[in-house]
């Protein structure tokens, strides 16, 4: 064998170590945005099982999941019991042992933050309640620094290697969203106060970062569809104490939404909830500028 050929075989095989990249598994896009954000595509290739249009309580293990789940060095989801539908059964049919709950690579981004709206009894008379509390942290940009910390410590971890690298990225990343925070909470200061009704109980984190007040939810329960004796209450309501808005996720169904907005003049308004939501939407810094564009477009 020649020394071209030898120096050639060892290029090859050092380029192909360089190049490899540590999967990530994600449960919802924002997850995987955030590793991106920390770890960078150069060390880290991300998947997300969920996109902006689709329900994260209600997804199916397909067999396309499973193939990228068996192939995950750390799974990244909010927990909470958010995925409790459809995880479970998707971690038992990988047998990843990497990526099964007590292993590094078991990253659940509610364990990391302060949960709001804990249910003081479980009753499921009540609906689809989440007995660790509302699990929807990611409409908080405060909350996703405190996830950003843990998951880069916790990529740390599991690629000691580049260690370095991750500390540096999360250190980027909380300079670049500390000055994007203080723009959003300015541009939304006229925001705090105002009253909205939601579709369901997603906002609760949004609500409590922009001070802004939940009047009533769209479904009659958790999980329980609007029905028409109940719309006809809301919109008794609404016109005896002011609203701002009716906000709605955009993989919601917007039909009772702009049934009552219709009725009542109160303008209808469809946030991305996460990325993908919108066209706009299209990284976490857009999730967050959009938010805050058509929150205070409503107010206008």
């Amino acid at each position: 064998m020649t020394t071209r050929i030898i120096l050639s075989l060892m290029a090859l095989f050092f380029s192909q170590g360089v190049m490899a990249k540590l999967n990530v598994f994600a449960c919802e896009p924002e997850w995987a945005a955030l590793a991106l954000e920390i770890g960078g595509s150069d060390r880290l290739k991300t998947t997300s099982a969920t996109t902006g249009l689709q329900d994260p309580h209600h997804i199916q293990a397909r067999p396309s999941l499973l193939a990228r789940a068996r192939r995950a060095d750390l799974l990244a989801c909010t927990g909470a019991e958010l995925e409790i539908g459809w995880l479970p059964v998707l971690l038992r049919k990988t047998g990843n042992p990497k990526i099964q709950p007590g292993q590094p690579g078991y990253f659940m981004a509610t364990d990391f933050v302060k949960l709001l709206d804990i249910p003081s009894k479980l009753d499921r008379s009540e609906g689809d309640i989440h007995a660790a509390g509302n699990p929807h942290i990611q409409t908080d940009p405060r909350r996703i620094l405190l996830v950003a910390k843990a998951l880069s410590e916790r990529l740390q971890l599991i690629d000691p290697e580049h260690a370095g690298d991750y500390a540096a990225g999360y250190a980027d990343f909380e300079k670049r969203w500390t000055a994007a925070m203080s723009r959003w909470e300015k541009q939304a200061a006229g925001l705090r106060g105002k009253s909205i009704i939601v579709q369901h109980k997603s906002w609760i984190y949004l609500e409590d970062w922009l001070g802004l007040k939940e009047t009533a939810t769209l479904e009659v329960k958790p999980g329980v569809p609007a029905t028409t004796s109940h719309l006809s209450q809301l919109l008794a309501l609404v016109k005896t104490k002011p609203v701002m808005a009716i906000i709605h996720a955009a993989y919601q169904n917007p039909r009772s939404a702009q049934w009552l907005s219709s009725k009542s003049g109160i303008p209808s308004v469809t946030l991305p909830f996460t990325i993908g939501g919108t066209k706009q939407a299209r990284d976490l810094f857009g999730l967050f500028d959009d938010t805050i564009d058509r929150l205070t477009g409503a107010a206008d």
